[in-house]
């Protein structure tokens, strides 16, 4: 007999979508303040007992997209089989790509992205959440780094220098079309500190 765990699983990520889409839609149509948790249920055709096994609360809906990244993070350090770095630069130089990947895929919707960003920055709540977002992005570069046999002091380190270098991107712009450019300079240039080399050409 098959196993209906499959399929039990499909109906549970295509309701979760579902949710997703209704709340992004309610959400531009009636601002985050005038949408409830009924609203967003109803719009996706589920019960309210289905939308808070997805989700607490609907701002938590807001930041779906971040703890799907999040996830991906979890999942590659699982996965990985890099050597640990020796120090922190190497550190930071491992964690590059990975930030620079989720940047890619963050904005791989630009317009999505950039409406993403509009609500936040409306609402201090989501401002806040945002905040605890990234903080755990930078918890989970860490993890990963320690995963590959890194000690605690160097992970923590180099996983908050790649978070602030994909922070400092968001805060000279945002822009979704060039973010994963501007977190790849940004962590050139961070790479660069201690070492007497600037970007700036002798006179």
């Amino acid at each position: 007999m098959t196993s209906s765990r499959p399929l039990v699983e499909r109906k549970q990520r295509q309701a979760r979508q579902r949710i997703i889409e209704a709340a992004q839609e309610l959400f531009q149509e009636h601002g985050f303040d005038g949408v409830s948790v009924g609203d967003i249920a109803e719009r996706a055709e589920v019960g309210r007992t289905t939308f808070f096994r997805h989700f607490r609360d609907k701002q938590e809906v807001v930041f779906a997209r971040e703890q799907e990244l999040l996830d991906l993070v979890a999942a590659a350090a699982q996965a990985d089989d890099a050597p640990p770095p020796r120090n922190v630069t190497e550190g930071v130089e491992q964690l590059g790509p990975v930030v620079v990947a989720l940047c890619a895929q963050a904005t791989a919707d630009a317009a999505g992205y950039a409406r993403h960003f509009a609500l936040i920055e409306q609402h201090p709540e989501l401002r806040d959440r945002d905040a605890v977002k990234m903080q755990q992005f930078g918890d989970k570069l860490s993890e990963l780094l320690i995963r590959r046999g890194s000690d605690e002091a160097t992970a923590v380190l180099a996983g908050q220098i790649a978070l602030a270098c994909f922070q400092t991107a968001k805060r000279l712009g945002n822009n979704p079309h060039t973010l994963a450019d501007d977190t790849r300079a940004a962590l050139a240039q961070a790479l660069t500190l201690g070492t007497g080399t600037t970007n700036t050409a002798a006179p």
